[in-house]
């Protein structure tokens, strides 16, 4: 059997970025620069590191961007009146609230008042509704990524039996539509699925995206099929390490050095049998904030008119 093909994400992730460089070139001759508008809420310092990275690709892109840092103790009305304001600005084209919240702010509220041609990280039940009817509109990002490796990647979606594992509104059910919007049969699983290893070993394309460390494994996956690895668990435990990363040296090395290390939903034992994975880091992660760069010049086009180029 030959080696599994890596789906270098950070290699596609750089190809889209300088897509979007060109694009917003274009734009910028006829004197429109886009922009995001991303509003953090208090201190968790993994989102922070996380909005600082979006911001400075902004930079390096050519979009405009502008963080806003509201208190902890904002209300959900407060915050309101900050996405009103957002959404009645012409030089702002998306806006994106991170997530999660403070527990008393309203999110389903908050999401739902984007304006849904602003809505970059495609959540609002508008553009949830263009894509389930196949309309244009804005796509989640991560799921939108998933398509890109596939496509970019050469590898075939038509025809082909896709399985999702996980249902979340923000993953599972856009990437089970995008994938059938590109001829795939696609099944859903999740936690009620009966006998999910008989339905995941039947999948050419095989998506994980429950939030469980190492959860498929190895007798749950055809031989030859291709692994879309979603999952981000962070491994704290020596024993867990050890359970997912056996005799892998430069994972332990992480491991002494970091204190912790990361596997995705994929047990990575699964690797060696497929035909072509996405690694965890390195994966679909990285192709997050390039659709997210592509969503903002795409939102750009789409409330000026213009037409919207490839992607």
């Amino acid at each position: 059997m030959k080696n599994p093909h890596v789906l270098d994400g950070v290699a596609i992730a750089s190809e889209i970025k300088a897509e979007v460089a060109h694009e917003v070139a274009g734009l910028s001759k006829k004197g429109i620069v886009p922009g995001l508008a991303v509003v953090l809420v208090g201190e968790v310092p993994a989102s922070q590191i996380y909005v600082r990275s979006k911001v400075k690709t902004c930079g390096e892109l050519g979009i405009y961007s502008e963080m806003l840092t509201p208190p902890e103790s904002i209300t959900t009305d407060e915050m309101l009146a900050i996405v009103a304001e957002l959404n009645a600005r012409e030089d702002i084209d998306g806006i994106l609230i991170q997530l999660p919240l403070p527990k008393h702010v309203d999110t389903k509220r908050l999401l739902e008042a984007i304006s849904p041609d602003k809505d970059v990280d495609g959540f609002h039940p508008v553009n949830a509704g263009r894509l389930q009817s196949g309309q244009p509109g804005l796509q989640p990002c991560t799921p939108a990524g998933i398509i890109e490796i596939l496509k970019r990647s050469k590898l075939p979606i038509a025809g082909q039996n896709a399985v999702v594992v996980g249902r979340s509104d923000i993953v599972g059910k856009p990437a089970a539509l995008l994938l059938l919007n590109e001829s795939a049969t696609v099944t859903v699983c999740h936690s009620k699925t009966r006998d999910l290893p008989a339905v995941t070993r039947n999948a050419d394309i095989l998506v994980a995206a429950i939030g469980r460390p190492g959860y498929v494994t190895p007798e749950m996956v055809k031989a030859g099929a291709t692994l879309i690895d979603v999952g981000i668990n962070r491994l704290t435990d020596a024993a867990d390490v050890d359970r997912y990363f056996a005799g892998d040296a430069e994972r332990a090395a992480t491991f002494a050095k970091r204190g912790s290390v990361i596997v995705g939903d994929i047990h990575p034992a699964a690797f060696a049998i497929s035909g072509a994975y996405t690694p965890v880091p390195g994966g679909v992660g990285a192709l997050t904030i390039a659709m997210l760069m592509h969503n903002t010049v795409k939102a750009a086009r789409l409330r000026r008119g213009i037409a919207v180029e490839s992607i």
